[in-house]
């Protein structure tokens, strides 16, 4: 019994390209059968093993956790459904990462902002809203639906506001009526209004689609805009709606 061959734990894990450690832990999880032992106590492994244990291995190193290679069993027939399966799993990772990687490559092309959606978060940055305007955005891409994300991103990119951000900008807390008037006027012309919502109809319901409903949306918008802007700054705002609301807008 002394003189049968066979390898020790630390001569398997060496041929095996592993640790002792892994061995036992495969024995404690039910992977690899203890071996028989020598007179002297110690484990004694044969092929078997090494074969189960560079099986254990492979199947690891190629995505399976130890619990999907387990369900194999010790059959040593080819585990082709469970290969197929993976490479389903590995395309999908693949098609994940490329999608990733574009966006990457974009945000570091461009200086995208990295919390905002691709689309809108180039529109922003093109259009060279202000601090409040950015942070603003962020906020209505969190709350509101794909449909109003669009439109607003389409605003952005048509310039249709830009000239008039600064002086809204710059508009201090205790402006007149006459001043606030006068940008609401100008900021929202019934026909740049008008075309808006003939691009993009579904954007009359700002808070229709948001994705956790409306009431959500709004609560979380007026905070935000109680936050940012100030009371003048506001006070346009509401105007510019109730101009949006005399060409038909929501």
């Amino acid at each position: 019994m002394e003189n049968t061959p066979g390898w020790s734990t630390r001569q398997l894990a060496d041929l095996a390209g592993t640790t002792e450690r892994a061995v036992r832990h495969y024995h404690q999880v039910g992977l690899v059968p203890e071996p028989e032992r020598r007179a002297n106590g110690y484990k004694r492994y044969g092929v078997r093993h090494l074969v189960r244990v560079l099986r254990i291995r492979r199947l690891s190193r190629l995505g399976l956790s130890l619990t999907r290679v387990a369900e194999l069993g010790d059959a040593d027939g080819h585990p082709r459904d469970v290969l197929r399966a993976l490479e389903e799993e590995l395309s999908r990772d693949i098609e994940r990462l490329r999608r990733t990687r574009d966006e990457v490559t974009s945000m570091l092309r461009q200086s995208a902002p990295i919390d905002l959606p691709p689309d809108l978060g180039r529109a922003v940055t093109e259009a060279a809203v202000s601090p409040s305007d950015r942070l603003l955005a962020v906020v209505m891409a969190q709350v509101l639906g794909p449909s109003v994300i669009d439109a607003y991103t389409h605003v952005l990119r048509s310039g249709g506001t830009s000239s008039l951000s600064p002086a809204f900008d710059r508009l201090p807390a205790d402006a007149d009526g006459r001043a606030r008037q006068d940008l609401a006027e100008r900021w929202s012309p019934p026909a740049q209004v008008l075309k808006m919502f003939a691009d993009f109809p579904t954007a009359r319901e700002v808070c229709a689609d948001a994705p956790c409903g409306e009431r959500h949306a709004r609560s979380a918008i007026t905070l935000a805009v109680r936050e940012l802007y100030n009371p003048a700054q506001i006070d346009v705002l509401l105007r510019v709606r109730t101009r949006h609301r005399a060409v038909g807008a929501p």
